[in-house]
């Protein structure tokens, strides 16, 4: 949430700074600024809504800037507001900055601020940071960033930039993203290096209070007493550059990626000859995983539902017990980490702050963590002991698709591996692995009824409620298809475990509350079947997504989608990508912002 973007050098620095937070608006924001140095005093603008909207302000009055610090903010304390925007100055104007997270103690340090008489202008948390830093400036802008510091509590970045300092700008970063990129005689700052990595792969990662003094020929970093060694890392250079392309969206972009992402999350994963799987970044030996007696996986939003597909295929072919939990509520348990367990940490950013807290308290008590991640060099990528990368490649639109798909594709190859190594025969390991290889061209056979099904999202998008409903794999499924529709359509949706919904849900079953049922699970379909002869009874609309060869649902529902016929275990990629292009052709058919949905934001960096 939020993005922080800075640059010092050579080029021009408002021009290059807005570049920048176009390629962060994926992150999710509602308002936008910029500010700098020029001729000795502080220069700045900011706007509610989008970036454009900042850039004709910035066109309309000629701002010039000698360096630049921007930022899209999302808002967290007051409300969407020019005046609760990003930057924030003290009250000499000398200094301006910009800040990602949340200040805890916010309100103690505004009442003392307060009674000292300073005065606020905004309801934001940010503001505090501004006055308090000013409050201790002598001369010596480090030294007063600090002594700020010892007093922040919280997840927070922060980029500053000084009158009396025309030629830096001052970074801090305490569990919240910040990058410096160094270039040839000039330097970035971003919550997401991808966001500069067009200009420079090299780049250094800001955390534990850790604070930068950024020039264009020099960067050094500090934390509250001294200087300290920052080694630099490459980016991988897959992010670089991210366009739409030919599509109108980033999201259908993303969704008609699914088959080559799977095959990137496949690719040198697996040994045919033997039926398993293989990683060669984990750097595990068989020893360390024929230890492990239960696995917890920890996630929150998409990445959940991801995990929850992944603890029934561990439990059901691996036969390890595993306890799915959401990370905002577990890192708030007293957790037990027994001796054996493994702690699976999924997200795709890396950076969101539930997880990385979650993961923390684990690691404090001494478990081992394994992460999914999709973005190297993210926080959860450098502090878990091992981590397993998606390769989906940058994923730009707000709500989940090709991640989530490749998650499951991750987790269906270290279930293999895990059941590889206990009970599983080869023969079985390998009709495994041919249902996983097969994915990628049935995906595209899916991705070729793309007119079919957005025929039924037309035809359905007048609804305001949904059900979707499914048994064994297909219950997280629907879970997740639940989700797009209400992300990017703002039509309520609830996921339900079928059998359960004659347990109170079906009250609100009539004509007006279609049902999306997800058939695609052998197992369980003649139950399935059942539950939504109780739907038909009390005049609920059915729209069926199931596999070929399943032609008797057509007796049932209203419509029905058909998928390939696969494996339970993993049919719910390919269900999930149907309920991917319903949600984006129901969106797009009610007019909603689909890359950029109200109130959300990519990358989750705030409780």
């Amino acid at each position: 949430m939020c993005g922080i973007f800075g640059y010092v050098g050579k080029k021009d620095s408002v021009k290059t700074v807005l570049e920048g937070l176009h390629r962060l608006e994926y992150r999710g924001y509602d308002s936008a600024g910029i500010a700098g140095v020029k001729d000795g005093k502080i220069q700045y603008a900011k706007e509610v809504g989008k970036v454009s909207i900042l850039e004709q302000e910035v066109k309309k009055i000629d701002l010039k800037l000698d360096l630049a610090i921007a930022q899209t903010r999302w808002a967290t304390h007051g409300k969407v507001t020019k005046i609760n925007a990003h930057p924030h100055l003290d009250m000499k104007n000398s200094l301006a900055l910009v800040h990602n997270g949340i200040i805890e103690n916010h309100e103690i340090l505004r009442k003392r601020l307060k009674d000292k008489g300073v005065k606020f202008l905004s309801d934001t948390d940010t503001e505090v940071i501004a006055h308090l830093i000013a409050g201790y400036y002598e001369g010596d802008i480090l030294k007063a960033v600090q002594k700020a510091v010892l007093e922040l509590k919280g997840a927070y970045a922060i980029a500053l930039v000084h009158q009396d300092f025309p030629d830096q700008i001052i970074a801090v970063a305490h569990e919240c993203p910040l990058v410096i990129g160094i270039g040839n005689n000039e330097a970035f700052i971003s919550s997401d290096p991808n966001a500069f990595a067009f200009y420079t792969r090299q780049a250094i990662y800001l955390s534990n209070a850790e604070i930068a003094v950024i020039k264009a020929d020099s960067q050094q970093v500090y934390n509250a007493e001294k200087e300290i060694e920052k080694e630099s890392q490459l980016l991988d250079a897959s992010g670089a550059a991210v366009s739409k392309g030919t599509y109108e969206h980033y999201t259908l972009k993303e969704i008609f990626e699914q088959p080559q992402a799977i095959r990137n999350a496949l690719l040198a994963r697996f040994l045919p000859e033997y039926g398993t799987s293989i990683f060669e970044e984990l750097n595990l030996n068989t020893l360390d995983l024929l230890t492990v007696e239960k696995i917890f996986i920890l996630a929150c939003g998409t990445s959940w539902h991801a995990g929850y597909v992944g603890a029934y295929m561990i439990e059901d072919l691996a036969r390890i017990p595993t306890q799915v939990e959401i990370s905002s509520e577990f890192r708030y348990k007293n957790p037990i980490v027994p001796p054996g367990a493994l702690f699976i940490v999924i997200s795709q950013s890396g950076e969101t702050a539930d997880t990385i807290a979650a993961m923390r308290e684990v690691k404090a008590k001494g478990g081992r963590v394994l992460a999914l991640c999709n973005v190297q060099g993210s926080t959860i990528a450098r502090e878990a002991d091992f981590t397993i990368y998606l390769k989906a490649g940058t994923e730009i639109g707000v709500c989940s698709t090709k991640a989530f798909t490749s998650q499951v594709i991750v987790l269906s190859l270290f279930t293999l591996l895990l059941a590889r190594m206990r009970h599983m025969s080869k023969p079985e390991g390998q009709e495994f692995l041919n249902a996983l290889v097969k994915l990628p061209d049935q995906v595209e056979t899916i991705l070729n009824q793309a007119s079919y099904i957005e025929e039924l999202a037309k035809k359905y998008a007048r609804y305001e409620n949904f059900f979707f409903i499914g048994r064994r794999y297909m219950f997280p499924t629907s879970l997740e298809g639940a989700l797009k529709l209400k992300e990017i359509s703002y039509i309520n949706a609830n996921g339900y475990p079928a059998g359960e919904i004659k347990h109170g849900p079906i009250a609100l079953i009539n004509e007006d509350c279609p049902t999306i049922a997800l058939c695609a699970n052998r197992q369980t379909f003649d139950k399935l079947e059942s539950n939504l002869m109780e739907i038909k009874a009390r005049n609920g609309k059915i729209l069926a997504i199931a596999e070929e060869g399943q032609e008797d649902i057509a007796r049932i529902a209203d419509d029905v989608i058909y998928v390939p016929v696969s494996m339970d275990p993993v049919a719910p990629v390919l269900t999930t990508i149907v309920t991917q292009l319903f949600a984006y052709y129901a969106a797009k058919e009610r007019g909603a912002d689909i890359d950029h949905p109200r109130n959300l934001a990519k990358s989750v960096t705030v409780e």
